[in-house]
């Protein structure tokens, strides 16, 4: 691999600011989570969460980075505690309330889907289109299920001046017993 001058990777991370259309003040944390994290995440994975998070109106910091990286990996069910958990396997640690926080502002902004299964217990859902959800109840897992697995046949209509906006199904499921 060719050495870059100072002059040179001046140049290249200036079209790199220009390609990513980030102002001013978003550069130097941009350099940060760029060039100076510890983790072993690739520089283009982050630039993609990075673009993703600028997209919804987030900005980037270097935990949300390593959150949205956690939870956005792949299709996955988590709560917050297991983000956290691995979240703060390598790199800097990230704190319980700054996962809590930020998780909460992902849900708001339609990155991930916050999952209710029961009044003291949510999950993470990093898949946002439609779909349900069997919640078994001895292993806490969560597994997926099609939209169209579920027929609904509602015969009553929402109060007045409101209209259906979601539905989610949670089947909460045992595992069976032998006999």
């Amino acid at each position: 691999m060719a050495t870059l001058s100072a002059a040179q990777y001046d140049t290249l991370r200036q079209i790199q600011y220009r390609t990513l259309n980030l102002d001013v003040k978003y550069r130097s944390a941009y350099n940060l989570i760029i060039m100076k994290t510890n983790d072993n995440k690739p520089a283009e994975q982050r630039r993609k969460f990075i673009r993703l998070l600028r997209s919804h109106g987030i900005s980037p910091t270097m935990q949300r980075i390593k959150i949205a990286s956690t939870i956005l990996e792949r299709p996955q069910h988590l709560s917050a505690d297991q983000i956290l958990a691995m979240a703060n396997t390598n790199g800097r640690p990230v704190s319980k309330a700054t996962v809590y926080n930020t998780l909460g502002l992902f849900a708001s902004k339609g990155i991930i889907r916050e999952l209710f299964v029961n009044q003291d217990r949510a999950f993470y859902d990093s898949s946002t289109h439609p779909h349900h959800h069997f919640y078994n109840l001895d292993t806490q897992e969560i597994t997926d299920i099609a939209v169209e697995a579920i027929h609904i046949d509602l015969n009553a209509e929402p109060p007045a001046d409101c209209e259906i906006s979601n539905m989610e199904v949670v089947i909460q499921v045992r595992n069976k017993k032998n006999s």
